[in-house]
């Protein structure tokens, strides 16, 4: 019963989907009427990203204590959750090369800027500023509002007691629009589900096969990234006995992600575990739940996953040294900021359609490929904050200290 509370929302999402893709197979092209239905739930979705991305960023900057200095620690960590999500997004482009999503599926007629014109220094202006605040507030113009976000959060937090009133109007905020989110993401399944029947009857069923390619690829190179890349880092960290030390602990913290579907609600069962791995407690404590929030390679392999599939969709090629070195950033950006946020793949994927220029109907196909990878990204985003841990503590400290309570 508890699986089936945690993943409810899941599998009404799926069941919206099946509902939907049965209504386009029968109607066809005169399941177009619904899509007004579909229109509406995006347009809720996007109205609402905007503030609640300020109010998360910001509040979450603004909450910190500006005299807590973890300097070693935090630095190291740093560097280990960078070059772990740059590794996995790395590996993911390469299985992508190697497996090729290249069914194309014309979405809409509309043109969409996803070529990326001009040179690399016009492109970097435009992908991290706007010349007027009000180009802000644009869902087209995500990275440079979330900088802003940013900024507004690290100037809360430097400006003390004179700040405290902002500080509480950016915690409310954030507890208001987490609760606008919560009611619009109860529309899901009916919205996505008209939506779907809409593509279905119009494409046709070969969008299926666009869909389960991927999904294909998800599962196949996760499922070995977790496996044998975890291994390899543990190994970094401890050689054979990191490994087995690794394992042999990991296996309650993999369960309480998958049986709950959230990385926060598997940090109890993380910070228990990385203690018999040889991670000291300090480190853990900062290592474990920052890593909950912005260490995620489960989300960085899907978002390299749905940048392909989009790409693949209009029939661009996803190959060249220009998209590869956008992508790995926005990765990057993508995984962070969606550890924040409820529901916060979905501000990835906007992120993902804001960078590249996709037109509006391709969120839904990001959506359902999100929704679709979910549990095994959990346990990915989970466990992975474990061998990160170990890592910071083999780069710090030189080795694992001698495990806890074996």
């Amino acid at each position: 019963m508890g699986f089936l509370k945690n993943y409810s929302h899941v599998l009404w999402l799926l069941g919206g989907i099946i509902a939907g893709s049965i209504l386009g197979l029968a109607l066809g092209k005169s399941v177009t009427v619904l899509k007004p239905i579909g229109d509406i739930f995006l347009n809720l979705l996007f109205t609402t990203i905007i503030p609640l991305v300020f109010f998360a960023i910001a509040n979450a900057i603004a909450q910190v204590d500006a005299g807590k200095k973890l300097g070693g620690i935090l630095g190291v960590m740093s560097v280990v959750f960078l070059c772990t999500l740059l590794i996995a997004a790395f590996l993911t482009i390469v299985c992508v090369w190697l497996f090729p999503i290249h069914q194309q599926v014309v979405l809409t007629h509309a043109e969409g800027d996803i070529s990326n014109p001009g040179n690399i220094g016009e492109q970097l202006t435009k992908l991290l500023t706007v010349d007027e605040f009000y180009a802000l507030l644009s869902r087209k113009n995500m990275l440079p509002f979330i900088i802003f976000s940013v900024i507004t959060g690290f100037a809360a937090m430097r400006s003390g007691e004179a700040c405290a009133g902002f500080r509480q109007f950016l915690h409310s905020g954030n507890e208001v629009m987490k609760q606008v989110l919560h009611v619009i993401m109860k529309a899901a399944p009916i919205g996505l589900g008209a939506y779907f029947a809409y593509q279905v009857g119009t494409l046709g069923p070969e969008l299926f096969g666009t869909y389960a390619h991927s999904l294909g690829i998800y599962y196949g190179f996760g499922t070995v990234y977790f496996l044998v890349g975890f291994s390899f880092y543990a190994f970094i960290a401890g050689g054979f006995n990191g490994v087995k030390r690794f394992w042999k602990n990991n296996i309650v913290p993999s369960l309480t992600a998958v049986g709950t579907g959230s990385s926060i609600a598997t940090i109890p069962a993380n910070l228990e575990a990385v203690p018999r791995m040889g991670v000291p407690n300090d480190i853990a404590n900062v290592v474990v739940p920052l890593g909950a929030t912005l260490h995620k390679d489960g989300s960085s392999i899907s978002s390299i996953i749905k940048m392909a599939v989009v790409f693949g969709m209009y029939g661009k090629a996803f190959d060249n040294p220009q998209t590869i070195l956008m992508a790995l950033g926005v990765t990057v950006i993508a995984s962070i900021v969606e550890g924040g946020i409820p529901n916060g793949g979905y501000v990835g994927e906007l992120l993902v359609m804001s960078v590249y220029g996709f037109p509006q109907e391709a969120l839904p196909a990001l959506m359902i490929i999100g929704t679709l990878v979910d549990p095994l990204a959990t346990i990915l985003n989970a466990t992975g904050d474990n061998v990160a841990a170990m890592l910071t503590t083999r780069f710090l400290r030189g080795s694992l200290q001698p495990a806890q309570r074996e």
